[in-house]
């Protein structure tokens, strides 16, 4: 038996964002002795304890700390790991937010640019490279994290929201685009999952979950190559009725539940 399970081909999984609270659980998640991950993340202490407690839960594990928003380097990193094995599962978690810092004012346009560097052309970037890939071969599994931010956007959080809309309409057109080739995409639209992102979002945070949970249903999702996950219920739906509902009445919702405005954050 032994050495059936040790001749299976290894799975390999590339998770960007790797030292965050859903990408760290999502390499212990998938760590076993038949998955080779491939983890990203630019805390090298923390990517190197979690490389280790991946290799202990069986994984063979590669680590990588590129920076993501350097074209050259990203295509390089890509190309790099195409040539020695196209990854099965992509999951494009590397993320940042950013929030205005007092009523009426806007973000700084430097954290906006970097903002939407990382959490929307990034992943385009990332699927510019893996997309060919995996057509070539006939299969493969990418995986976008936008949140549930993504269907109306808030006043405490607006450039965040919109990286995240935008991840959430480009994964869902990719969906259509690359099922004839063998080649799944999904997107995650996540609620408040406990990490140091979320503690300094400014706002409620109704319906938090602890990055295990979140990852346990991201990968069943993911295993059934499900077009959305998203998550907490009943969040999720009330969520989802922001953008069908119309916009006055959203807006007037989001007023009263207290996300037009700044002044929630810890220490305020």
């Amino acid at each position: 038996m032994s050495a059936s399970v040790n001749a299976l081909p290894k799975r390999c999984v590339l998770i960007t964002g790797a030292t965050g609270a859903i990408g760290g659980a999502l390499a212990r998640a998938y760590a076993n002795q038949n998955t080779h991950l491939i983890v990203h993340g630019r805390q090298q202490a923390a990517l190197a304890t979690l490389a280790e407690a991946c290799r202990e839960l069986g994984a063979e594990v590669t680590t990588s700390s590129v920076n993501l928003t350097d074209e050259a380097a990203l295509s390089q990193w890509l190309q790099t790991l195409c040539a020695e094995h196209t990854p099965d599962i992509v999951i494009a978690n590397a993320g940042k937010n950013t929030h205005p810092q007092a009523p009426g004012q806007l973000e700084p346009w430097d954290d906006v640019q970097a903002l939407l560097d990382i959490n929307l052309k990034t992943p385009i970037a990332m699927a510019q490279h893996l997309a060919p890939a995996m057509k070539a071969r006939g299969c493969g599994q990418l995986v976008f994290i936008s949140s549930l931010a993504g269907w109306h956007g808030l006043p405490t959080t607006p450039t965040y929201s919109a990286s995240k809309a935008g991840i959430k309409a480009y994964g869902e057109g990719l969906r259509g685009l690359l099922a004839p080739y063998g080649i799944g995409v999904t997107v995650v639209m996540p609620g408040y999952v406990t990490s140091p992102m979320c503690n300094a979002m400014p706002g409620p945070k109704p319906f938090e979950w602890p990055p295990e949970k979140a990852a346990k249903v991201i990968k069943q999702g993911i295993d059934a190559n499900r077009a959305r996950i998203s998550f907490p219920f009943p969040l999720n739906f009330g969520t989802w009725w922001l953008a069908v509902l119309p916009a006055a009445v959203s807006q007037w919702i989001i007023k009263r539940l207290g996300f037009d405005h700044t002044d929630h954050q810890e220490g305020a």
